[in-house]
C-alpha cells in the first residue's frame, strides 16, 4: 500500500510540476538570496547555481535569460523530456517503447 502511494506520488508529481511551472510566471524564483552550500559556505557558485531560474525561464521560451542564469540548462531541460514521458507511460502500467525504454527500464523487467 505504502509502495503504491510512494509510486503514485512520485510519478503524478513529476507529470504535473512542468504544468504548475508554466503557469507560474518566468521571473518567479528569479528574486531572493541563494540557498547553494557552496555559496554560503565558500563564496562561490556551483555548476548548479542559476539552474532553477534557467529552467523557468527556458520553459517560457525565454533563452536568453536562461542562458545568462545558467548555460547547462540547454542540456538539462531537454533531458528531463523523456523522463516527463516515463512517467506518464508508468503511471498507466505500460512500458515505454523503443531504444529509449531499453535504456531506461533494468532488464528482466
Amino acid at each position: 500500500m505504502i509502495r503504491k502511494f510512494i509510486f503514485y506520488s512520485i510519478h503524478l508529481s513529476t507529470i504535473v510540476a512542468p504544468f504548475i511551472l508554466f503557469f507560474l510566471p518566468a521571473d518567479f524564483f528569479d528574486k531572493g538570496e541563494s540557498i547553494c552550500l557552496s555559496v554560503k559556505l565558500a563564496g562561490i557558485e556551483c555548476y548548479a547555481c542559476g539552474l532553477t531560474k534557467a529552467t523557468m525561464h527556458f520553459i517560457h521560451f525565454e533563452f536568453e535569460q536562461a542562458w545568462n542564469f545558467n548555460k547547462l540548462s540547454f542540456i538539462v531541460v531537454p533531458m528531463l523530456f523523456p523522463l516527463w514521458v516515463k512517467s506518464i507511460y508508468d503511471i498507466q502500467g505500460k512500458r515505454l517503447p523503443g531504444k529509449l525504454g531499453n535504456l531506461m527500464y533494468e532488464k528482466g523487467a
